[in-house]
């Protein structure tokens, strides 16, 4: 059993460490609420501009769009969103991971001919990918603190340039998706080319445009300029899903550091208690048998 001194010591470093993950649990908690009225104002205004540009007869004027170009894949840029900050659990693992994995299973005859680039945002996911001797082309940290409509529109434009000049044929989007503060999911989207929905894609319906409605400009140069800002805005949303969903998962991660400290301090007191008791009672024995032979 370890010694009286040795236990207040240690006792003293997890109420020190508590005190830290309380204090990061409760910051958190603050950064969370504001964090989740963002994106929960933004999705659905991201789905309505959705809706709008694939939902009406303007759809046909957009699949001319060279945003829309499916083109054969020849070389593909991973655009991966973690975190600066760890402490958070599995959440900057999980979206490396879910990385890789569509590296190795979508575009494994890319990977293997030098043909697939990583784009981080946040340092931790730099960090994952170069520790595993991934290429990682550029980092862009500064989108996550806190993310915003100003900084994440030049980015957004910059990617559009990539894949109109040829750079990259792919752009594919890597985040955790914000359910709720217990729950981020890892999920991916192809940012670039733009694709239409499902049931649109497979000739599904779409809204008739009525004939006597006059639209002004028209609706080509509605879609013109209404597709680069579709991009950008799910690009942003992306931003503001990661930032929610990374205090959501440090808020849970420290809260569980806590009531672990708080367990394992139950357990050194109660240690402490059994090591002090048990000196007494050797120190008694001690004096009481030093008693009985002097008695002698």
């Amino acid at each position: 059993m370890a010694n009286l001194k040795e236990i207040r010591t240690r006792l003293s470093t997890v109420i020190s460490t508590r005190q830290i993950t309380s204090a990061m649990k409760m910051v958190s908690a603050a950064k969370l609420r504001k964090a989740q009225d963002a994106i929960i104002q933004m999705r659905p205004y991201a789905e309505k501009l959705r809706d709008i540009l694939f939902h009406c007869e303007a759809c046909f004027y957009a699949s001319e769009n060279p945003l829309m170009s499916q083109r054969s894949a020849k070389k593909v840029l991973i655009l991966v969103i973690t975190s600066n900050r760890g402490l958070c659990g599995s959440f900057n693992v999980n979206v490396a991971k879910k990385g890789l994995q569509i590296a190795h299973e979508e575009y494994a005859e890319h990977l293997s001919a030098g043909n697939v680039e990583f784009l981080t945002i946040g340092k931790k996911g730099a960090d994952y990918l170069k520790a595993r001797g991934y290429k990682v082309v550029a980092e862009r940290n500064d989108l996550l603190d806190p993310p915003s409509f100003d900084t994440a529109a030049p980015f957004g434009e910059q990617l559009i340039e990539f894949f109109l000049s040829g750079s990259y044929d792919r752009v594919e989007l890597v985040y955790n998706s914000f359910r709720n503060a217990l729950v981020q999911t890892s999920v991916n989207e192809t940012l670039l080319p733009l694709s239409p929905p499902m049931d649109i894609a497979k000739g599904g319906e779409h809204e008739k445009i009525p004939e006597d409605l006059i639209i002004e400009p028209s609706p080509s140069f509605i879609v013109e300029r209404l597709i680069p800002k579709l991009i950008k805005t799910y690009f942003y949303k992306a931003l503001l899903d990661s930032f929610a969903s990374e205090h959501g998962a440090r808020m849970t991660a420290m809260h569980k550091a806590s009531d672990n400290a708080s367990q394992l301090i139950t357990d050194l007191r109660m240690t402490y208690n059994k090591a002090r008791q048990s000196t007494i009672t050797n120190e008694i024995i001690e004096i009481v048998g030093g008693a009985e032979s002097l008695g002698k």
